[in-house]
């Protein structure tokens, strides 16, 4: 094994699990976000084989995970401008009211623009501002502004998607 396939196969292991769920925040769709996650490590992944080495690695696999999903958005929003049907899940009789809360809250979460919903999913899973500055390569005070304007665009969605 070469040192690329060994560094590669260290970061997979490490950070695979936390950039699917990242990633599974965002997109709201857990086979969208495996997608996007292979996508990312198959990036790092050539990377590595090109000689690129990072300090933070782990800020990198978040800025490309962020990059891949900002850029899965457009392009779906793209695609988006004929519905041919409904596909939001409606809490029926069946489902318990922690999972149709669940269900709303994520609901209202993709409502986002990416670039408010990525720093709210990182605090959520417990990263720092400073951390979530150099995963998304942005200031300290970037990353609280979008913090302040996406809890306050969230709050508003969950509002609407629970009336």
């Amino acid at each position: 094994m070469q040192p690329a396939d060994e560094q590669f196969e260290a970061l997979f292991y490490q950070y695979q699990q936390s950039i699917c769920s990242y990633l599974a925040r965002l997109t709201g769709d857990l086979a969208r976000a495996q997608e996007l996650t292979q996508e990312t490590f198959l990036r790092a992944y050539r990377a590595l084989a090109a000689g690129q080495q990072w300090q933070n690695p782990r800020a990198w696999l978040y800025r490309v995970a962020s990059r891949l999903a900002a850029n899965d958005y457009r392009r779906r929003k793209l695609l988006r401008w004929l519905r041919l049907r409904d596909d939001d899940p409606a809490p029926g009789p069946g489902l318990s009211t922690s999972a149709a809360e669940r269900l709303s809250f994520q609901a209202a979460l993709v409502t986002l623009p990416p670039k408010y919903r990525m720093p709210l999913v990182l605090v959520m899973s417990g990263y720092r501002v400073a951390e979530i500055a150099a995963m998304l390569s942005l200031s300290n005070s970037a990353v609280k502004m979008r913090l302040s304007r996406g809890r306050e665009m969230f709050r508003q969605a969950y509002e609407g998607e629970t009336k």
